[in-house]
């Protein structure tokens, strides 16, 4: 079975033409593609890793699909719900990583994964790759996929600031608008899809981090963030070499586990060189190969293209760093 890299989008604002476009939720969670081929099913993340153990829930979709079909590619958002029925990316973060029986066993029940699903790419070895966005919807439509720990929530058309208000109201992350007539152009972001945000958010590698003081004392006090200049296909075309840009810090958004799991992560990552194009303006330092990436919210870029109030949501295994760009 072929591999498909996800469809991605851009950031930007609601599009003038409304009509042209369908509006669903943005789901705060991690981008899965679902693979299904002679009852055997596969889940890859964003960045093309086999994440298929982490998510044992998923085996009766599989099971359920398998009935009728013998291949299918669906694509979509595993999230995690908190008790008032939202996403949330911070308590997604349990299930990252598991490895140990008892505690995926314990986590099965505590925070169980859901898997949203917005579109499908091939069904019965009939790729859907070329079909317009709302006869892939049509098709997925048609398959009634709603189980225990799955769903197809429907999609709006016409009305975006209707759905980007409601979005706001209930206190989610925004909103994607998705041109009808686009094909699914994998692993591109063409601006056939466009996310509507209701807060600044936006992923960051991890290049260090400096001592806690206080109540902190002996842990990690602050991360020290940053973001490349150029994509490495950008590199490849004009031969021009990225530069890791600081970002300013985050010290907020941390749990007391969330701390250990990243001192434990950032430890054998250690480097005695600063890896940002600029030495960050903060003192103790401890630097670290910019292997790691965040996710963050704050308020706004600063003039000096730092981070204003910026706070931890999550830490992301789905995301190569060096595609960490700056969002606008």
């Amino acid at each position: 079975m072929a591999i498909i890299k996800p469809m991605l989008a851009k950031t930007g604002p609601l599009p003038s033409a409304q009509t042209e476009y369908s509006f669903e939720i943005k789901w705060d969670g991690i981008r899965v593609l679902f693979y299904l081929e002679k009852n055997s099913f596969t889940l890859m993340s964003r960045n093309l890793k086999d994440i298929t153990p982490q998510y044992p829930e998923l085996a009766a979709l599989a099971k359920v699909v398998a009935n009728d079909h013998t291949e299918l590619i669906l694509d979509g958002e595993i999230v995690a719900f908190d008790t008032d029925g939202r996403p949330s990316f911070s308590l997604l973060q349990h299930r990252l990583g598991l490895k140990k029986a008892m505690v995926m066993a314990e986590m099965l029940t505590r925070v169980p994964a859901n898997y949203i699903i917005f579109d499908i790419l091939s069904l019965d070895h009939s790729p859907l790759l070329e079909k317009s966005y709302t006869q892939r919807r049509a098709i997925l439509e048609n398959l009634t996929l709603s189980g225990p720990h799955w769903q197809t929530p429907s999609y709006k058309t016409g009305d975006g600031k209707t759905i980007l208000a409601a979005s706001r109201k209930l206190g989610l992350e925004g909103i994607i608008a998705k041109r009808l007539d686009s094909p699914y152009q994998a692993g591109k972001r063409t601006g056939a899809w466009i996310k509507i945000k209701n807060q600044r958010r936006q992923e960051l590698v991890i290049g260090g981090w400096i001592p806690g003081q206080g109540a902190r004392q002996g842990q990690i006090g602050a991360l020290l963030l940053g973001y490349y200049d150029s994509t490495p296909q950008s590199v490849e075309a004009c031969g021009i070499p990225q530069h890791l840009l600081y970002a300013g810090k985050v010290g907020t958004g941390f749990t007391e586990a969330t701390l250990a799991v990243l001192a434990k992560l950032l430890a054998p990552l250690r480097r005695e060189t600063n890896p940002f194009s600029h030495q960050p303006t903060t003192k103790n330092a401890r630097f670290v190969e910019p292997l790691l990436v965040g996710e963050f919210e704050f308020t706004e870029w600063t003039p000096n293209h730092t981070l204003r109030h910026p706070s931890f949501k999550g830490l992301r295994d789905d995301k190569d760093p060096r595609q960490v760009i700056r969002e606008d």
